[in-house]
């Protein structure tokens, strides 16, 4: 067996195979098989965190803030693997418990960089995938990378640059997602830094700028339809309270996370963005959505943490509400 082999499930998904994600369909070339290593599950709508590989403090330490934020609220991160933005991303949704989503140049055999198979391997054991429409051996090649860009954009309902030069093959993610009529997020970065210039020009063109943890917040209520700002449903597991039906256990070190918790979060932000509630139309409306023991015990904490984090409010009426 080559030293470089990932273990975990392996799956060939041919186009027209039930399991193909829709979104590729539309891209440009749909691949014609996509080779995955690990949770076919994970190839789901989520966040692309991308920057540039020689990547300065300020890059890195930017897509493991917003990787963090995002994996603590249930939202895949999805990225390439890559040194520096990318792999910061990845190793920061992994610490924070979630999952995620590397696509690779070349084949999942020959995983690129050699060094990241450690992080690759956990990415898997953690619940997540390697992808790549290259044959599992297939040896990278610079064309390869460029290719991958547009299922990265593809899958990722919301693309964050964190930093980005000229020229930057970062680039070529955002234009991939704006021909996919996906969101294009930028971090703004100081005029006077090369490494910014490619991401201060795409703010320039009209893109979403994230420039603090409460627009990037906003960004996640209204694309994802999570609640942002209060205690993660990890904590409340560890300490012995709601545990999920389908609770997932995550790596050394990690923490292990309610996917019914995450769900309720989910159902309910949606509800309440749309219109306020009162706890029993709450109940109804969640009891057709979510199946679990202790549905009540995650309805009433979701909403006691929400309203401490001042992100609900309840009204003279006694109906719940989203703050604006």
């Amino acid at each position: 067996m080559s030293s470089s082999y990932i273990p975990g499930k392996r799956h060939e998904i041919l186009r027209g195979d039930v399991r193909y994600p829709e979104v590729f369909e539309r891209v440009r070339n749909p691949p014609r098989c996509l080779y995955v290593v690990g949770s076919v599950d994970a190839l789901r709508e989520g966040i692309a965190i991308v920057g540039a590989r020689k990547a300065t403090p300020y890059g890195l330490a930017c897509a493991k803030r917003f990787a963090d934020k995002a994996a603590r609220n249930g939202v895949v991160v999805i990225s390439g693997g890559a040194r520096g933005c990318d792999s910061e991303a990845h190793k920061a949704a992994l610490a924070a418990g979630g999952k995620t989503v590397a696509f690779l140049g070349g084949g999942c055999d020959k995983p690129y960089p050699a060094e990241h198979k450690e992080l690759f391997s956990r990415i898997v054991a953690q619940g997540g995938a390697l992808v790549s429409e290259q044959p599992w051996d297939a040896d990278p090649r610079p064309y390869m990378f460029r290719e991958r860009n547009r299922l990265i954009a593809a899958l990722a309902k919301v693309t964050l640059i964190v930093e980005a030069g000229l020229p930057s093959g970062t680039l070529s993610t955002a234009d991939d997602a704006v021909c996919a009529n996906r969101d294009v997020c930028v971090v703004p970065g100081a005029i006077t830094a090369p490494s910014s210039h490619g991401a201060n020009w795409l703010l320039s063109q009209g893109a979403q700028p994230i420039i603090d943890d409460k627009t990037f917040d906003s960004m996640l209520t209204q694309s994802f339809g999570v609640l942002t700002g209060f205690a993660s449903f990890g904590e409340e597991v560890q300490q012995g309270g709601a545990t999920g039906s389908n609770p997932s256990i995550c790596g050394d070190g990690g923490e292990q996370v309610s996917d019914d918790a995450l769900r309720v979060k989910r159902e309910m932000t949606q509800a309440l963005l749309a219109s306020p509630l009162t706890l029993d139309d709450l109940h109804q409306l969640l009891c057709d959505r979510v199946e679990a023991s202790n549905l009540n015990r995650l309805i009433m904490r979701t909403l006691v943490e929400a309203e401490q984090a001042g992100r609900v409010q309840r009204c003279p009426d006694g109906r719940y509400s989203m703050v604006c």
